[in-house]
C-alpha cells in the first residue's frame, strides 16, 4: 500500500483514504446527539441488540409477551395462545398479551431517548400503537392521520396533525423530557409539547405496545440523563 506522504501526492488516494477511515469511526467518535431541552446529556443506556440475550437489568417483558433479539434486533410478538385462553376465561383480556408489551426500566427523570422503531400490522387499532412514558402518565398515541399526547389518561390531551407514524416502516425517534416540556422527534420532524403537567416525577419507565395480533421491533436504543 502507498506511504501516506504518497497519497498526499495523489488526490484522488488521499480522498479515499479519508473516505475509507471517516467510515471506520466508532459510534463513540461519531458526533454526539445534541439536545433541544437540557444543556448535557450523561449515557445511561446503550444496545445495539448485538447480543443473543435481552438486558434485564434494563428491559421487563410483560403480559408473557414473546420477545428476542435476531439479526441485531429485539423483534416483539404476541403471547401463547394456551396464556391468551387462559387470561380470556378470566376475565382479563386486556392484559393476555395480544399486542407485544415490553417496558424499558430505570428511565431518569429527565432524559433523551433516541431509537429505531417499527410496528407491523395490517391497521391501526384505536389507541394503540404506542409509547408510555411512565406507566399512563404521558401516552403518546400513533394513529394514520393524527398524534396524541395523553398525560394521566384524562388530566390533558394534546393532538397534532405532525410528526406522525405510520405502520410497517422503520422510523428514527427520539423523546426529550423534563418537567414541563416533551419533544418528540420522528425521522427529524419535531414537535416539543409545553404543559404544567409533564412531568416524570417517581417515574421511571418506558413502556412500548403494539396492535393486536401485530408486532413491535426496536433497534440502536440510547438512554441519556439530561442536564
Amino acid at each position: 500500500m502507498p506511504s501516506f506522504p504518497s497519497l498526499m501526492r495523489t488526490p484522488r488516494l488521499f480522498a479515499l483514504a479519508l473516505f475509507t477511515l471517516a467510515a471506520a469511526r466508532s459510534p463513540a467518535e461519531e458526533a454526539a446527539y445534541q439536545p433541544q431541552l437540557f444543556q448535557s446529556l450523561k449515557l445511561v443506556y446503550e444496545d445495539k441488540f448485538d447480543g443473543g440475550t435481552i438486558n434485564a437489568d434494563f428491559w421487563e417483558v410483560r403480559q408473557n409477551t414473546t420477545w428476542a433479539i435476531r439479526d441485531g434486533v429485539l423483534h416483539g410478538d404476541q403471547s401463547t395462545k394456551e396464556f391468551q385462553a387462559k387470561k380470556v376465561a378470566e376475565g382479563d383480556k386486556a392484559h393476555a398479551g395480544f399486542k407485544p408489551v415490553i417496558w424499558l426500566k430505570k428511565v431518569p427523570e429527565n432524559f433523551v431517548c433516541a431509537m429505531r422503531v417499527r410496528y407491523d400490522a395490517k391497521a391501526f387499532q384505536k389507541g394503540f400503537p404506542l409509547l408510555d412514558l411512565g406507566h399512563h402518565i404521558h401516552t403518546i398515541n400513533f394513529a394514520e392521520k393524527a398524534t396524541t399526547l395523553t398525560i394521566k389518561k384524562d388530566v390533558e390531551k394534546l393532538t397534532l396533525e405532525k410528526p406522525l407514524f405510520t405502520l410497517n416502516e422503520w422510523h428514527e425517534v427520539v423523546i426529550e423530557l423534563k418537567k414541563g416540556s416533551l419533544l418528540l422527534q420522528i425521522d427529524g420532524v419535531k414537535h416539543v409539547f409545553e404543559s404544567k403537567n409533564i412531568d416524570m416525577t417517581g417515574q421511571a419507565q418506558i413502556d412500548f405496545k403494539a396492535i393486536d395480533l401485530g408486532t413491535c421491533q426496536i433497534d440502536h436504543i440510547k438512554l441519556w440523563e439530561g442536564k
